[in-house]
C-alpha cells in the first residue's frame, strides 16, 4: 500500500537513521496538502530514501510518530506482531506470576508504537491512546490485543478521551470495547489492590512504581511513614504490610483517599490513617513527627514551557520534606515529570537540601520498571526518576 509522503529537509534523516521515531515539523520539506491528523505517511529524506511510516499530526511541534522503520502495511497483522511481541516480552520479564497479576502491557515508544499505552489487570485491559492516528486504529488494535492474550482476556476499556487532545477527545467517549466491567482486585507482590479504571487517574493504578514500592517496605518496620501524593495507597499498604508503627496517606482527592482506605481494608492494615488534603498544607506543622516521607507528586511539568516552574515545585516539596523529617529519617522523592531530567532532578534535591541545612546521603537511584521499557533511541522514554534519601 502506498501512503502519502513526506519529505525531509537535507541533513534532517539522521535522527530517523538512529532509530528514533519523533518526526519534528521544522525537519519537513515538503508534504502533501490535503494530509489530516491522524493519516498514516512514508516519511523519505531529501534524495527520496525511505526512512519510515508513521501518523501525521499537524497540530504541533512533532508532525509524525514513527511506528514502522520498514516498509509494510498498517493492518491487523500489524499490530498483533507489535503487542504479541510486547506480551511476550513481559512473559519473559517474569512478572507475572501468583503473587503479580498486573503489568504494563503497552508501553509507547518504548515498544515501537508511539502514542499507544495498554495496562494489563488480571485480565482486564485499558487503552490509552495519546495521539488521534492510534485512536483511529482502535478496532485492529483491539482485534490484535484479543488475539494475542487469547482465553486470559477478559475486558477490553478505551479510556483514551482524557489522552487525546483537546481537538479529539469531543470526538471519543471512554466505554468498553469487549467484555464488561466487574469489580477488579489486583494482586502485586502479594498485595491487593482494588482498581477502578473507570473513574480513577491514568488507568486506575501506577504500575511504575511495582518495585520502588518493593523497597519501601524494606525500611519501613517499626517506622511512622507519610504517604504523600498518595493516590489509592500503594505505597501505604506495602510500608502497613511490613510492619509500619504508623502509616499516614495524604492526597487532596477525596475518591483517591476512599479508594486508598478500601486497600488497606482488603490487605487487613489496621495501623493506618487517610488525610483528604493538599499536601503541602498537611506538612506545615509535621516536624519530627516521621521517619520515613514518599514524595511521589504528579508531573509538575507536562511541557517543556513549564519545566522552570516545575522545578521550583520539586524544590519547595523537598525543602519542606528535609526541615521536617526526625534526624537519620529516609525520604523516598520521585519526579515524573519527563521534560526533567534525572540530573536536573538530582540538582533540585541537593538545592533542597542545602535550603533546608540537612546533610543527605544517597542510598539509591530509582527509575521506573522493566515493563516501561527505556530503548537507547529514545531517551525521553525514561521518565521516571527518583532517589532515596538518608537525611541525618
Amino acid at each position: 500500500m502506498n501512503y502519502p509522503q513526506i519529505i525531509l529537509n537535507k541533513g534532517k534523516e539522521f535522527s530517523m537513521q538512529r532509530k528514533h521515531p519523533w518526526v519534528f515539523s521544522g525537519a519537513i520539506a515538503k508534504k502533501d496538502a490535503t494530509l489530516q491528523d491522524g493519516d498514516l505517511v512514508e516519511v523519505n529524506s531529501n534524495k527520496n530514501e525511505f526512512l519510515g511510516i508513521g501518523y501525521y499530526s499537524g497540530g504541533g511541534s512533532i508532525s509524525v510518530r514513527i511506528i514502522s522503520f520498514e516498509k509494510t502495511i498498517i493492518d491487523e497483522h500489524f499490530w498483533f506482531e507489535k503487542i504479541s511481541k510486547a506480551w511476550k516480552y513481559r512473559q519473559h520479564l517474569n512478572i507475572l506470576t501468583e503473587n503479580t497479576n498486573v503489568c504494563r502491557l503497552f508501553f509507547g515508544e518504548g515498544d515501537g508504537v508511539p502514542g499507544l499505552i495498554l495496562d494489563y489487570y488480571a485480565g482486564h485491559v485499558v487503552v490509552q491512546a495519546h495521539s488521534w492516528g492510534v485512536y483511529l486504529q482502535k478496532d485492529n488494535i483491539v482485534a490484535a490485543i484479543k488475539r494475542a492474550l487469547g482465553d486470559s482476556l477478559k475486558s477490553i476499556y478505551d479510556k483514551s478521551a482524557e489522552t487525546l487532545s483537546k481537538h479529539f477527545a469531543g470526538k471519543t467517549e471512554n466505554g468498553f470495547l469487549f467484555g464488561s466491567g466487574e469489580e477488579i482486585i489486583v494482586k502485586e507482590n502479594g498485595h491487593l489492590f482494588k482498581i477502578d479504571f473507570i473513574n480513577g487517574q491514568k488507568t486506575g493504578f501506577f504500575i511504575d512504581q511495582r518495585d520502588n514500592r518493593k523497597l519501601l517496605a524494606e525500611y519501613s518496620k517499626d517506622k511512622t511513614v507519610l504517604n504523600t501524593f498518595s493516590y489509592t495507597g500503594g505505597f501505604s499498604v506495602y510500608a502497613a504490610v511490613a510492619g509500619a508503627n504508623k502509616v499516614h496517606s495524604v492526597d487532596v482527592s477525596a475518591p483517591a483517599i476512599a479508594l486508598c482506605d478500601k486497600n488497606i481494608e482488603l490487605n487487613k492494615c489496621k495501623n493506618h490513617e487517610s488525610f483528604a488534603i493538599d499536601t503541602f498544607d498537611f506538612l506545615k506543622d509535621k516536624k519530627d513527627v516521621y521517619d520515613v516521607i514518599v514524595l511521589d507528586p504528579p508531573a509538575f511539568a507536562k511541557s517543556r514551557d513549564a519545566k522552570h516552574h516545575a522545578v521550583i515545585g520539586y524544590k519547595r516539596l523537598n525543602t519542606m520534606a528535609m526541615k521536617l523529617i526526625k534526624a537519620n529519617g529516609i525520604i523516598f522523592t520521585f519526579s515524573c515529570s519527563g521534560v526533567v531530567d534525572k540530573m536536573l532532578f538530582y540538582n533540585t534535591v541537593i538545592s533542597a537540601a542545602l535550603e533546608a541545612g540537612r546533610n543527605i546521603k544517597v542510598l539509591h537511584y530509582l527509575y521506573q520498571p522493566a515493563d516501561h521499557p527505556i530503548t537507547p533511541f529514545f531517551s525521553e522514554g525514561e521518565y521516571l526518576k527518583g532517589m532515596v534519601l538518608w537525611v541525618e
